[in-house]
């Protein structure tokens, strides 16, 4: 929404303390804002610190998910609802690094630890979870494109560590195969140039849904 000039200028000249008492006000309704303004002015935990914190999170709730396993629909949920908060933590701290780095984390612990299970699943009930990954796997390796040429190799073994991961799973591969992912780009550590654009016609063209 665009704030017209002679509204912005009306709040400029509100008194400090009526000033206050919005900021307050709208920041009990957002509160990614808060966290966000929150660490930006007051925290004294650096991004780095939050993202191992988070890190160690990811590692134990994967495993707990692991360890009380029902179904790949219930290990989907509890992938998503780490997503979420990995989404959070970027909106807070601006953490690029982060945001590719625990997301490979995420689909590694969880690959690691279930293939097995996911690869015993009927495609048909593993087809959500599946679909699910290699869409995440194309975002991440959109995020690595955006990143300096400089940043890359930090990722070159995460990236190959999943494809390996996939190349291990039918399933995973049959997903993969119809939907556009080349394993190869991951083991190889050979991204294309145009990768988001290879993305956004796969959605064009009703792929990774």
């Amino acid at each position: 929404m665009a704030f017209d000039p002679e509204f912005k200028k009306a709040l400029q000249l509100l008194p400090d303390s009526e000033k206050d008492k919005l900021i307050l006000r709208l920041l009990k309704r957002d509160l990614n804002l808060a966290s966000k303004l929150r660490f930006e002015l007051v925290d004294t935990e650096s991004v780095q610190d939050k993202r191992e914190q988070l890190k160690n999170r990811i590692i134990r709730r994967i495993q707990l998910a692991t360890d009380r396993y029902y179904s790949v629909g219930y290990l989907l949920m509890d992938i998503r609802d780490i997503s979420g908060e990995i989404n959070q933590h970027v909106a807070i701290t601006k953490d690029k690094f982060g945001e590719i780095s625990l997301n490979c984390l995420m689909l590694q612990q969880m690959l690691e630890l279930n293939n097995e299970r996911i690869g015993a699943e009927k495609y048909g009930k593993a087809y959500t979870l599946c679909i699910y990954i290699i869409a995440r796997i194309f975002k991440i390796l959109m995020l690595i494109q955006k990143q300096h040429e400089d940043l890359h190799l930090e990722f070159n073994d995460d990236i190959a560590t999943l494809g390996k991961l996939i190349g291990n799973n039918h399933h995973l591969m049959k997903t993969a195969n119809l939907n556009g992912l080349n394993v190869n780009w991951l083991i190889e550590f050979n991204i294309p140039n145009n990768i988001a654009d290879i993305y956004k016609t796969l959605r064009e063209n009703g792929r990774l849904k």
